[in-house]
């Protein structure tokens, strides 16, 4: 008697991307291709009129455009080698991988704008106050386009079993979000603070305003790192480890001498279990009981009698 049909029935793949990933995908692309535009445009339009402001900006999208071209590169990666059994529980995690990098980035941009802010803080500058203030908007026009497109995926997702709240980042959407929003955020504040400074004298407002968009910044950064870090690292997805506990040892017919849970994609789990179970109760009985964790894409049940 063969077994390569009975394993043959029981393989499976190990894809494990978002459901929305080309979507995603395609929203990220078209905020790549708004960025790149606006920072060819800023570039472009510095050299001609002279403005350091008009280069500034234009180099600072620059570091924001190679931002989300890694978000861009890690969905295709991520697609285009979904089925390589190279990687031994799919790509489900470069976008986290990216997420990472980019929180990176995020934070260096932070660290970049305080620095110059506290130096024209204590050196003011002379500013172009309509020149700079019309490039302000400009850039905001853009980064609410920008937020539109990426927006409504990146936070969470409500399932109606318990535990109600697990999480489903998608790291890799957020962090072109946070992008986004980072050039967003500092668009308002230069407005804010450029018409104080053209209307008011208050041309101080500027640096300060530069160092509460850091820090802002700087936050955002660091959540996202935080995170990002926790999916590349394996730490336990305790919503889900929970439920698998309360599931499973409820009845008190089965206790669970070892469990792991991780994230192997934004909205998939894998989970080793093992069990001490009374006489009767075997390896798909606790696989029967574990359905209802509709996270659990990938479930491995080590199983011995009491």
């Amino acid at each position: 008697m063969t077994l390569k049909p009975q394993a043959s029935h029981f393989a499976h793949d190990h894809v494990f991307l978002g459901a929305a990933h080309d979507d995603n995908a395609r929203r990220t692309l078209w905020v790549v291709a708004l960025t790149f535009v606006m920072m060819i445009g800023e570039i472009a339009a510095g050299y001609i009129t002279g403005s350091m402001a008009l280069l500034a900006d234009g180099f600072h999208m620059a570091t924001h455009a190679g931002a989300l071209g890694i978000a861009a590169l890690a969905y295709g990666f991520a697609r285009r080698h979904a089925n390589n059994s190279r990687f031994s529980f799919g790509t489900g995690k470069v976008g986290d991988l990216a997420g990472f990098t980019s929180a990176i980035v995020l934070g260096l941009v932070s660290l970049g704008i305080a620095g110059e802010s506290i130096v024209r803080l204590f050196q003011p500058t002379t500013v172009a106050f309509t020149e700079a203030t019309m490039i302000a908007v400009v850039g905001l026009a853009v980064n609410i386009v920008s937020a539109f497109l990426l927006s409504g995926n990146h936070g969470h997702h409500d399932h109606d079993h318990n535990h109600a709240h697990a999480h489903h980042h998608d790291n890799n959407l957020r962090s072109a979000y946070l992008h986004v929003l980072a050039d967003a955020l500092t668009s308002v504040l230069a407005i804010v603070a450029l018409l104080a400074g053209r209307y008011l004298g208050w041309v101080w407002l500027d640096p300060v305003m530069g160092i509460v968009g850091a820090i802002v910044i700087a936050k955002w950064a660091y959540g996202l790192m935080r995170d990002s870090a926790g999916v590349l690292l394996d730490t336990t997805d305790e919503h889900v480890a929970a439920e698998i506990r309360a599931l499973l040892e409820s009845t008190g017919d089965v206790r669970i001498s070892d469990l792991h849970v991780w994230h192997v994609g934004p909205q998939a789990r894998a989970a080793i279990v093992s069990v001490v179970a009374v006489a009767g109760v075997n390896a798909d009985a606790i696989r029967e009981r574990l359905a209802p964790v509709h996270e659990l894409s990938h479930l491995t049940v080590e199983h011995r009698h009491a």
